[in-house]
């Protein structure tokens, strides 16, 4: 039994380690789509997007193993958590790598086109945000801590308020009638807002791993405090009182 547990820990820390690989590639996929954006070179933009390949066959096998180690030791309580939360995990982290290729994709679409000084800087300033609140969620998930993963989406709120602005500066601009262009750079806001979403998430499927808590939980609560209030207080659970007594 102990040499069974040592053999599932090893499994765990494997994972554990990949998960960790895999947002490693993402973090560093953000910058350098951005940076093929801002450049607005095709061949930069194209080498982002043959990127992707490699964090995809991560994923698979990351998901892979899970589903293994599900499958033969059959782990409990903390253990399980942490295999479920890997699971959704990886699935977190490789949606936020497709959203760098859809960046890129979308400055390929409109190739060439010219970027304002106000939208650059604010791109600029998404990808950052975005970058660091990927790097936090991975240091919540090594540290295991709840507090910090709590923490990610009230952090969130700065990339919000950038991508507002964003979305604001770019109406506020004259396309020249390239509504394709406004369109396209519409959406590549739109993915960093949504990378951060996703950073989000991750802290939360962290705060699942550590210590049981998801958002539904709370939804949860608040449907059975609803159906307590309306029910009486008297009334029979609805098997007994629907049931047909056959005794006579």
């Amino acid at each position: 039994m102990i040499e069974t547990r040592r053999t599932f820990h090893a499994q765990l820390d494997e994972v554990t380690r990949d998960i960790v690989r895999l947002a490693a590639y993402v973090t560093e996929m953000i910058p350098k789509g951005t940076e093929a954006l801002l450049s607005g070179d095709l061949q930069s933009l194209q080498e982002v997007i043959d990127s992707d390949d490699e964090p995809d066959e991560l994923s698979v096998w990351i998901e892979d193993q899970c589903y293994q180690i599900l499958a033969l030791q059959q782990p409990m309580a903390t253990d399980l958590r942490a295999i479920i939360a890997a699971i959704r995990l990886a699935s977190e982290i490789e949606r936020s790598g497709d959203l760098v290729v859809n960046i890129c994709k979308g400055a390929r679409r409109v190739y060439p086109f010219e970027i304002s000084p106000t939208i650059r800087g604010l791109i600029e300033q998404m990808s950052e945000q975005a970058a660091k609140l990927f790097r936090l969620s991975m240091d919540a998930y090594v540290e295991h801590d709840a507090g910090l993963a709590a923490a990610l989406d009230d952090m969130d709120d700065t990339l919000d308020i950038l991508h507002k602005q964003y979305i604001e500066t770019l109406l506020s601009q004259e396309h020249e009638g390239d509504l394709q262009e406004a369109v396209q750079f519409a959406l590549i806001g739109r993915y960093y807002e949504r990378i951060g979403d996703h950073a989000v998430n991750i802290g939360e499927q962290i705060r699942y791993m550590v210590d049981g808590w998801l958002p539904e939980h709370a939804g949860a609560a608040r449907m059975a405090a609803r159906r307590a209030a309306e029910t009486p207080g008297d009334a029979e659970p609805p098997d007994a009182a629907t049931s047909v007594d056959d005794g006579g």
